[in-house]
């Protein structure tokens, strides 16, 4: 490659770069964010957006009031970046149709059950097919995923509620079922099927306020004129680990996704009851902004999760 060429080439993706740096600090409002989601120091992040201001002959951004918000070139110059990081990912796709060649990262936000129990598997698979690229999940509520999602710190969530807002393509990828637990040797476990009715009489282990399991318990109870009052609590856990550990030494019952209990009921260290009442379900949504596009690596990932035999993890 000539010299001048290779100039020309490392100059577009320094650009490159500096226009990701200041649409993401437009985005997110925050130097600070910024700095973690693109994996530089806040001092160099504010050296990108300084080299951007200098070359513009122009302030970007106005942080007189306290808030970081774009001024009117700020504003022209949001447009256009978008717009060319846009033409940037749609080159990157066509190339990758031609080469057959996908690489890049994929950054994920889920809840407990699917970041601990699910997509693990899921992202060991996908990785024997698809060895360049790299998967990053983070763990975190509902309301948290959604926050990343916001400031781009994710490229899609997979959560258990739907969203309130309609700024969020959404698309039901599985099904889950929360079961009744017991430990191997609890009185209960000869029975063919309990009553919600029995269960609420035994010592109960439940998650923390604001988990997702948990909501969908009250739900459930209340669906039955229970409530979490009626209960006889003898712990609150702030995980689904904590919660399999104290129901096996016999503390009490609990309620927990099928996926997060299937290697200690194979094993014979947990048994689950079967409620008369029916099955207590949900569904695990794939969640992204509107109006994104998507990279590659993203687009395949999410097709293989779309596509993955999850019925095969239960074997």
């Amino acid at each position: 490659m000539p010299i001048k060429n290779f100039y020309a080439k490392i100059n577009l993706l320094m650009e490159d770069h500096k226009l990701r740096v200041f649409c993401t600090v437009a985005e997110t409002k925050s130097f600070s964010k910024t700095s973690e989601i693109i994996h530089l120091t806040q001092p160099a992040v504010s050296l990108q957006i300084q080299a951007l201001e200098e070359l513009y002959e122009t302030k970007l951004f106005d942080r007189s009031s306290g808030s970081i918000t774009l001024t009117p070139a700020g504003e022209i110059l949001y447009k256009y970046a978008k717009q060319i990081l846009t033409l940037y990912a749609e080159a990157a796709k066509e190339i990758s149709k031609i080469t057959g060649l996908i690489k890049g990262c994929v950054k994920i936000g889920a809840g407990t059950t699917v970041g601990n129990y699910i997509l693990p598997a899921v992202a060991v698979d996908f990785k024997k097919r698809h060895p360049k690229i790299r998967v990053s999940v983070s763990i975190g509520n509902t309301k948290k995923i959604l926050e990343m999602l916001n400031s781009s710190m994710i490229d899609f969530g997979i959560i258990s509620e739907m969203p309130g807002k309609t700024k969020f393509i959404v698309d039901s990828i599985i099904s889950d079922e929360l079961c009744v637990i017991c430990s191997s040797d609890h009185p209960l476990n000869n029975q063919k099927s309990v009553s919600i009715y029995d269960v609420v009489k035994e010592p109960f282990v439940i998650r923390e306020e604001g988990s997702s399991t948990r909501v969908i318990i009250e739900k459930f109870l209340a669906e039955h004129g229970i409530s979490v009052s009626d209960l006889h609590i003898s712990l609150i856990l702030g995980s689904t680990g904590s919660i399999k550990e104290a129901v096996e030494r016999g503390i009490g019952l609990s309620i927990l996704s099928k996926w997060a209990v299937r290697k200690e009921v194979a094993c014979g260290n947990l048994r689950i009851l079967k409620l008369k009442e029916g099955k207590i379900t949900r569904d695990f949504y794939i969640v992204l902004p509107k109006n994104t596009i998507l990279s590659p690596a993203v687009e395949e990932f999410i097709t293989y999760l779309k596509n993955y035999p999850y019925s095969d993890l239960l074997l």
